[in-house]
């Protein structure tokens, strides 16, 4: 449940329309606030300061409707801007970058404010009335409407200001890393250390897991509807495992799509499933139309590759944007070379209870990798990128098992270059840097 909670706050928080709604919500009330302070303080004590408070019932209908339209205007504006920046960046660089500028906290308070400040207005100006006996001027809230004005322009220069930054490849590429390092801080919490016998293979399951698994029958417990798998309750998936005396194979990893009718995960010594069972169990998964990446690093390792295949295609021959997106990757996948990657299989009290379904070390690296090389044939800057980003990987880690994987694209690469790079000169200097990355690694498994 506190994951289900901690993803709708997330999805609710990146939306366009609930920061908004805060500020002028925040503003509406801010006006009534100072609708009742004119009310208590006498218009007597108000005329000392006429600068301030001079305005006669015309001329604060007056100002009060132009900072209303011109907020008004600049709102639709606003808007305008940010539809065909969000058109210009899906062309540029990929669709799947629109959310970020959705999340963008600088745009949402942008229109918050632009919105608030417009009913603001509103809400003072229906409550100017004339006349000497029940006349009323709500000189105070009048006066602060011109001080919201100046803070609309100043937000105004701001939001240019921002936009024309925000849209430029140097700003969307580290955003995503920003957000993907995040989520492998999140996921991956634990060092991996110094390890004193690295391993060639990951780990096998021990005796007491094989023994668990022998001669188990499965009954799938089938998703409720369709849609990528944003996050589960791991917590409630053990829990569940534990009150039926089974053992919970998921099918799906995070990221992945969910077809409503296919199994969502297997139940062992279980000969049916009660609709209780399958409703809690796809309560553990939250689906959605769409990916994130808080609890799905891999997603934002595909941003990124999209990002540098649009840069790479035909179309676009953008090679500086693709190295940018290589550099970022070499940050995301040095961190997670460090970090410890939980086994699949999750014991309570000595007995197997949960088979996981995750990322691994070696899907993250090919997911890096291969699209990028198999786009970047013949280009030289982009391919020793690649290599570059292989000798910063492997500084960080003693696991043989990464080193190997490592190492094998060293030997991608090398097909890469071989076939694909027409220079003489060029392919040599390849050829030479490849076998320098190719001799650190095997002296780092030495």
């Amino acid at each position: 449940m506190r994951s289900r909670l901690s993803l709708l706050l997330q999805n609710v928080l990146s939306s366009l329309w609930f920061v908004p709604s805060l500020i002028v919500l925040a503003l509406v009330a801010l006006a009534f606030a100072g609708i009742e302070l004119d009310i208590r303080i006498k218009s007597e004590q108000l005329k000392t300061w006429p600068a301030l408070f001079g305005a006669e019932e015309e001329g604060s209908r007056s100002m009060l409707s132009a900072i209303a339209g011109s907020m008004i205007t600049v709102l639709g504006v606003t808007f305008s801007i940010t539809m065909v920046t969000l058109s210009l960046a899906s062309n540029q660089y990929t669709p799947r970058i629109l959310r970020n500028f959705m999340n963008d906290r600088v745009n949402q308070v942008v229109l918050g404010v632009l919105a608030g400040i417009f009913m603001y207005c509103l809400v003072v100006l229906r409550t100017i009335r004339g006349g000497e006996e029940r006349g009323f001027i709500p000189s105070i809230s009048v006066a602060f409407s011109v001080v919201l004005a100046l803070v609309g322009i100043g937000f105004l220069i701001l939001f240019i200001h921002h936009i024309s930054t925000s849209i430029q490849a140097s700003s969307i590429i580290p955003s995503i890393a920003g957000e993907t390092l995040k989520a492998v801080d999140h996921l991956f919490p634990k060092e991996l250390g110094e390890e004193l016998s690295p391993e060639a293979l990951p780990p096998e399951p021990d005796e007491s897991i094989r023994r668990a698994l022998q001669g188990t029958g499965w009954t799938p417990i089938l998703a409720l509807k369709s849609g990528y798998i944003q996050g589960l309750d791991a917590d409630t998936l053990l829990k569940l495992a534990q009150s039926n005396q089974a053992i919970v194979r998921m099918e799906y990893r995070v990221g992945e799509f969910v077809v409503e009718g296919t199994p969502l995960v297997s139940l062992s010594h279980c000969r049916f499933a009660s609709k209780e069972v399958s409703r809690t169990v796809n309560k553990v998964f939250t689906l959605n139309r769409y990916r994130t990446v808080p609890q799905d690093a891999a997603y934002g390792i595909h941003i990124l590759v999209d990002i540098a295949l649009k840069a790479l295609s035909p179309g676009v021959n953008d090679t500086t944007t693709a190295t940018i997106c290589i550099d970022y990757l070499s940050a995301i996948l040095a961190r997670l070379t460090r970090r410890s990657i939980e086994e699949p299989y999750r014991l309570h009290e000595g007995k197997l209870r949960v088979i996981a379904k995750g990322p691994s070390f070696e899907r993250l690296v090919h997911l890096s990798f291969d699209q990028i090389r198999q786009n970047a044939e013949g280009n030289v800057t982009v391919v020793r990128s690649l290599l570059r980003m292989v000798e910063v990987i492997a500084k960080g880690t003693r696991n043989r098992h990464r080193q190997h994987i490592l190492l094998r694209q060293v030997d991608l690469l090398a097909d890469t270059v071989s076939r694909s790079v027409p220079s003489g000169y060029d392919r040599v200097k390849l050829e030479e840097y490849l076998e320098q990355v190719r001799a650190e690694l095997l002296g780092n498994m030495l």
